[in-house]
């Protein structure tokens, strides 16, 4: 295990509206260099890391695909999107002396590499940051998907989902000033209970290969740091 904290490798789900940060869509880079910073923080720990980060500061393919763009190409433009969003992570990251790859699912070798598999794990041996871009290459898939469809292909020891509050609530808690925390849950009662942490076929993979889904905030800063040692807020999803 990374010196300090319970897990070897992971891969960090972040939204693409956290890259937003207080502005009403695009990327704060202010935001992005502090997202950096705590993954060069736990990846001087010895933790292995990989990235997915979405789309929605930049594009929505729901959205669009109600305006009147045809769903799968407004998937596809979501996608690249996130090559986008992946580009300027590593930017930040090798800035700051973190040895950075992108893979893409849609190959677009002028800006990086395309994804293969055997690959992106050579270069997490290698001790380097891989950020898996354009979803899994396909339309009506999601983001959420495509990281949980990495974190398996990657062994990964859990998969961390980045979100604005803390963990998985039983209600809004921006609405709800009641609403319940839960520290901890089984696959079977978010996809019961339809709960939308992830999309139900990011749970079932997830549940399917055993992994588990840690959804923490990523807007508390160290909040990274201390949910990989086993110390921040958080909700554990597993068996």
């Amino acid at each position: 295990m990374a010196k300090e904290y319970n897990y070897k490798r992971v891969l960090l789900k972040i939204s693409g509206e956290a890259l937003m940060g207080s502005k009403a869509y695009g990327i704060d880079t202010d935001t992005v260099k502090r997202f950096a910073g705590e993954i060069k923080a736990a990846h001087d720990k010895g933790l292995e890391i990989a990235l997915v980060i979405g789309a929605g500061n930049i594009f929505r393919g729901l959205s669009a695909s109600a305006s009147g763009i045809e769903r799968s190409s407004a998937d596809y433009m979501g996608m690249l999107a996130t090559v986008m969003n992946a580009l300027a992570m590593q930017s930040a990251l090798e800035e700051i002396g973190v040895h950075t790859r992108v893979q893409s699912a849609i190959p677009m070798p002028t800006v990086c590499e395309p994804y293969i598999r055997r690959k992106a794990a050579r270069h997490m041996e290698k001790n380097r940051v891989v950020i898996f871009a354009a979803g899994t290459g396909n339309p009506y898939f999601t983001t959420d998907t495509a990281a949980a469809l990495r974190a398996a292909e990657m062994e990964c020891d859990a998969l961390l989902k980045g979100t604005q509050v803390d963990g998985v609530y039983d209600s809004d808690p921006k609405t709800n000033p009641d609403a319940k925390r839960y520290d901890t849950l089984t696959y079977h009662k978010v996809l019961s209970d339809d709960l939308r942490v992830m999309d139900a076929s990011a749970v079932t993979l997830m549940r399917e290969n055993n992994i588990p889904i840690i959804v923490f905030s990523l807007a508390d800063p160290g909040g990274f740091d201390r949910v990989m040692a086993g110390k921040g807020i958080c909700t554990t999803i597993g068996s």
